[in-house]
Order: structure tokens, then C-alpha cells, then sequence
């Protein structure tokens, strides 16, 4: 399958009603560090405040867009870390864009403005061992599996293990 054409692009104040849609999305918190639900004056003071600059915010959050303009889903740079040159990725794409390519799409890009623009040196990725979806994705765009963190998630429940995943730029 052919990558569709895609965009990354900062967040805007119109992005307001996606990023609370993905926030808010309970069936998310289980794998980022997420539990609690955000406001809308929240998110819209955090696209307000945001430097869109990843060295005085130390994460980067972009809206992904296909080339007709949808926005499909959010990726982000988060625990930047300048001195040993990493980042943690993440992404979400909406459920009912999914398995077209775009998550796909997107890491590259993703990991083409980390190398050129950030000059980072590798990024990683914390994946849930159940999470085959999101598991093969990082492993198509050149994640490779290093190391199982035990009981790293917790739902309230249980634990979960992850998989500690790393590309090197």
C-alpha cells in the first residue's frame, strides 16, 4: 500500500474540538500517562501558552492532515531530552482513519523533522505488549523492540507490560 500524502502541522485553536475528542478518550489512558479528563478552557489554554517549541517546551505536539485538509489524528515529541539527544514518540490517529496509512506516514515525518530539525540522535517508543496494532506500526517505521519494562502500566486494576522500542536517526 502506497503512504497517503500527509501534513504535520502545529496545533491551531480550530484544532480545539480534536484534541479534546483524543484527551478525553478513555480508551487511551491505559497506554500513555494520561488518567484524568481535561477541560475545554484546559486544552484551550495549553494551545494558547504553547511555544510550539520544543526546546522551551521540551515536547511537540502536531496535528496530522491529510492533503484535502482532515485532520486525521495528533503526534508528539515528549520527554525531550537535549543533552543525550532523545525523544519519546507518541501518536493517535482516529479510529475512523485508521489502518490507512497515515500513522505510518506520520512516524516518518515525524522522525525525518527530529533528525533534520532537532538533530536528535534516537527516538523511542513505550508500547504495551498486548498492543499488536501499535506494535507492528513502530516496527514498519524502523522501531526495533530492546528490552520488556515489567509492570510498567497500570489501569487500576492490573499491570501491564511494555515494550521499550528505539530508532536510531
Amino acid at each position: 500500500m502506497m503512504k497517503p500524502a500527509i501534513r504535520l502541522r502545529a496545533i491551531e485553536p480550530e484544532d480545539l474540538d480534536l484534541l479534546y475528542e483524543i484527551e478525553n478518550n478513555q480508551e487511551l489512558w491505559n497506554v500513555g500517562a494520561t488518567n484524568v479528563p481535561y477541560s475545554r478552557y484546559t486544552l484551550h489554554d495549553y494551545i494558547a501558552t504553547s511555544s510550539d517549541d520544543i526546546f522551551a517546551d521540551r515536547q511537540v505536539r502536531l496535528i496530522i492532515e491529510t492533503e484535502k485538509g482532515e485532520s486525521v489524528g495528533i503526534c508528539d515529541l515528549v520527554n525531550f531530552d537535549p543533552r543525550h539527544q532523545r525523544a519519546e514518540a507518541g501518536i493517535v490517529v482516529m479510529k475512523r482513519y485508521r489502518r490507512r496509512g497515515f500513522a505510518e506516514a506520520a512516524l516518518q515525518q515525524m522522525a525525518d523533522y527530529a533528525l533534520r530539525v532537532v538533530h536528535l540522535h534516537q527516538l523511542y517508543a513505550l508500547v504495551a505488549v498486548d498492543n499488536e496494532a501499535a506494535l507492528n506500526l513502530f516496527r514498519k517505521a524502523g522501531f526495533a523492540h530492546e528490552s520488556v519494562l515489567q509492570q510498567w502500566l497500570y489501569d487500576g486494576h492490573q499491570y501491564a507490560n511494555v515494550m521499550l522500542m528505539q530508532r536510531f536517526l
